[in-house]
């Protein structure tokens, strides 16, 4: 392999499988590698690029609203390539962080037929929620297939799943995926080497290595529309506020959200009750998860959300979150009085702060 050839590795996975945690966590082990990223978001918003630009800075190039599968050729995708792999950025590997409704199958067979020749196929790792595995493969039991054609199964979310039903999902997983490595994460965390070898200097003569890739199965799977594809039966809703959130009607709406939500991820601004912190929010099926951040320099304080999900009311999952907010013409006013103690604010913030870790 040429020295000037950037290996392009695919992350995907479902909904919340932990893609964007898993490639934040090679962003900080890179350990002198210089890696850029495409982000291919489904939803309007781009949360899964927000949360990986800072560390990235201008090697990120985020798709946005939509999936890059369906895209009608390969042009835009080389044109991001393009603007990535041009000597002046320098980087050592690229990893497109696949929508959680792509068919990376489609996104594989783009790449190899890239006409860029400083670009060469770096492999396809696929994500799996150990939680949600049997759920999400009754679901879609075209999943199994996306384990067949993968170069590396990251098993994330282990530390959730007791030993026995991790044997069994371990198991059923293996057997998919037709011999290929399994690696068993918490959070996300792989070493990095499993993608790729870390450079060792800025300069270093060797760079990433190319994964194996021995059969795409490509005929068997192929199909002309995208009717069938993971995308196709889900909807995305996104919402955004420039008025904080109450958060005691945020969570009645959380705990009360119909089961064919099935993702939500972004972030929110509750105002006064946490003037300090933006919250991030992660969730997948009934899980549920907050992340407090202290706010930027000069930030806009805003909510902004994405909600992903099959037969549901995408109209009406967007009034409620507008009732969710704290005021505003023809809204009720703050749960909690303006005048209120701060012990009352926090008090609000009860309901959120069961969900953030380390909490009591």
């Amino acid at each position: 392999m040429s020295k000037k050839q950037i290996p392009v590795v695919v992350l995907a996975g479902f909904l919340g499988s932990g893609k964007t945690t898993v490639l934040n966590h090679l962003l900080a082990r890179s350990r002198g590698t210089r890696i850029g990223a495409i982000v291919n978001d489904f939803g309007a918003i781009e949360i899964d690029a927000m949360a990986v630009a800072g560390q990235l800075g201008d090697s990120t190039v985020s798709l946005g609203n939509g999936c890059l599968c369906c895209a009608v050729d390969a042009s835009e995708l080389d044109e991001y390539l393009e603007r990535l792999t041009r000597p002046a950025a320098r980087l050592d590997v690229i990893v497109i962080e696949a929508s959680g409704l792509a068919e990376p199958q489609e996104l594989v067979r783009m790449i190899l037929a890239s006409e860029n020749e400083r670009i060469v196929y770096g492999g396809l790792a696929e994500v799996v929620d150990a939680v949600e595995f049997d759920a999400t493969r009754t679901r879609h039991p075209e999943l199994d297939r996306h384990l067949a054609v993968a170069d590396l199964v990251v098993l994330n979310k282990t530390d959730r799943v007791g030993e026995e039903r991790l044997g069994r999902v371990l198991d059923t997983v293996r057997s998919l995926s037709g011999g290929t490595a399994v690696v068993r994460a918490e959070y996300g965390r792989i070493d990095p080497a499993l993608l790729f070898d870390p450079a060792a200097r800025p300069d270093a003569e060797e760079k990433a290595r190319q994964l194996s890739f021995d059969d795409l199965r490509a005929e068997q799977d192929a199909h002309d529309g995208h009717d069938d594809h993971l995308h196709a039966a889900y909807e995305s809703v996104s919402f955004t506020s420039d008025v904080p959130v109450d958060p005691r009607r945020l969570m009645e709406f959380l705990d009360t959200r119909p089961q064919g939500l099935y993702r939500i991820k972004g972030y929110v601004d509750f105002g006064a009750a946490d003037p300090r912190n933006r919250y991030g929010v992660h969730a997948v099926g009934r899980f549920l998860r907050f992340y407090p951040q202290p706010w930027g320099r000069d930030e806009p304080r805003t909510t902004q959300l994405v909600l992903i999900g099959s037969g549901t009311d995408g109209r009406a999952l967007g009034k409620e979150l507008e009732a969710c907010r704290t005021g505003g013409p023809g809204e009720e006013a703050l749960d909690v009085p303006q005048d209120a103690s701060a012990a009352a604010y926090e008090h609000s913030m009860w309901g959120v702060l069961r969900y953030v870790q380390g909490e009591g």
